[in-house]
This record gives structure tokens, sequence and C-alpha cells, in this order.
């Protein structure tokens, strides 16, 4: 890191410890980063990094902020002037795929805190952060109902976790493979068997292929059957 570390404004210097705690969680399990590794990696002294997070809690507490507002603003920007629900649903599901993928630290900080068993200002963040996500695939999952797209009988919340549930188990299954940027290839298929399970059924492909034929009609009476009746 260089020494220009050491002369940036305060909120410069906040923010770059973010960037600095996301790359580190990137790299290993963020349970074993230490305010000493951070203040290292910036190239700092513990004490002027207390100067702008007063605890290691105040840092994480930044960071699931950090990441609350970025994936948000990045998955309504994705839905935004998309007229079709499930394609809206489509568009941020592949735009949060992105952004895990791009900072690999976000998903092993918002697991790791979301299994604390005691609670902390960011565990609290990112239960605020899944309710708020959850709440705006629900509008879109209502409004695909509302425009015919969806099955009306599909439970909107039930689709909202699923919707959730499908990306951290991609993210889990690339995670443990050991490489987080292969979740982009998987994204596509997940989701359409996804839109499978909750699209409104079309008409009848069958039917429209092959419509019924019309019964074939009877032969009428031979001409000469009258002669050989006389």
């Amino acid at each position: 890191m260089s020494t220009e570390a050491t002369r940036l404004p305060a909120e410069e210097r906040r923010a770059l410890t973010i960037e600095t705690v996301v790359a580190l969680a990137g790299q290993g399990s963020p349970g074993e980063i230490t305010t000493t590794a951070i203040a290292e990696h910036m190239n700092l002294t513990q004490g002027a990094l207390f100067r702008h997070f007063p605890t290691k809690d105040s840092i994480w507490e930044a960071v699931i902020g950090w990441v609350s507002d970025r994936l948000l603003a990045r998955t309504d920007s994705a839905a935004k002037g998309v007229a079709s629900p499930l394609a809206a649903l489509e568009a941020v599901f592949l735009a949060h795929i992105e952004f895990v993928a791009k900072h690999p630290g976000v998903p092993r900080m918002m697991f790791g805190e979301l299994q604390r068993a005691q609670p902390s200002p960011a565990k609290r963040m990112a239960q605020q952060l899944m309710r708020r996500y959850g709440e705006r695939l629900q509008v879109l999952i209502e409004q695909g109902q509302t425009q015919g797209e969806i099955e009306a009988q599909v439970d909107a919340v039930a689709a909202a976790t699923l919707f959730i549930g499908m990306v951290q188990g991609l993210v889990m299954q690339a995670m443990l493979g050991g490489k987080l940027e292969g979740v982009r290839t998987l994204a596509p298929g997940a989701f359409a068997i996804y839109r499978r399970g909750i699209a409104s059924a079309g008409p009848n492909p069958s039917a429209v292929a092959h419509p019924r034929a019309a019964p074939r009609s009877q032969p009428g009476p031979r001409a000469d059957a009258g002669k050989n009746a006389r």
C-alpha cells in the first residue's frame, strides 16, 4: 500500500478501510481479519486506524453498510426501466451475481455476520439488507402476477426467499470449488429453472403446432350404384 494512504482525508480513509476489509475477506476467513492486518495493509498504525473507527465492530458495521448501499443500488439500477417483471427479476439476479463475483469478500462477510450467535450492529444491518432485498423481489413478483407473467398461485414471499436462496446456493458452490468467478457461468441456467417454476403457463404448444385434424369425409355413394339397384 502506498504511503499516500497516510495523507488521505478522513472520508477517503474510511472508504479505503472498507475496501481493504472487503479485499482481505476475499482472501480468507473474515473472522481472522485483525485490525493489525488492516492497518498493515494500509500502511498505517493501529492508532491512526482507530481515529476513524473506534472499534473493530464499527469497521464491520461500515463494511456491511457499504455492501447494502452498493448491492441495492446495483440491483435497483438493473431493474429500472424493464417493463417485464420476469425480465426485471432476471436482471436483478444477474446483477447480484456479478456484484459478488467482483467482490468475493462480500458473501464471506455476509455469511459470517448472519451466522454470528450474538447480536451486533453489523449483523442487524445484514439482516436489514436481506429484508429490504426480499421486499423488492416481492414487489416484482406481485407485479408479474398482476400482468399475468407469473402464476397467481405463487406465494410471493416464498418465491422471493427461493430467489435469495438460489443466489446463496450458487455462491456457496462456487466458493467450495475455489473459484467464485465461476458463478457467472452457472447463473443463467439456474435462473431459467426458477423462471419455469413461477411463470404462467402459456398456450399448449402441442395444440398450436398440431391442431386437431378435421374429420375425414365419408365417401358418397358410387355413381353407378343407382344403375345396379335397378
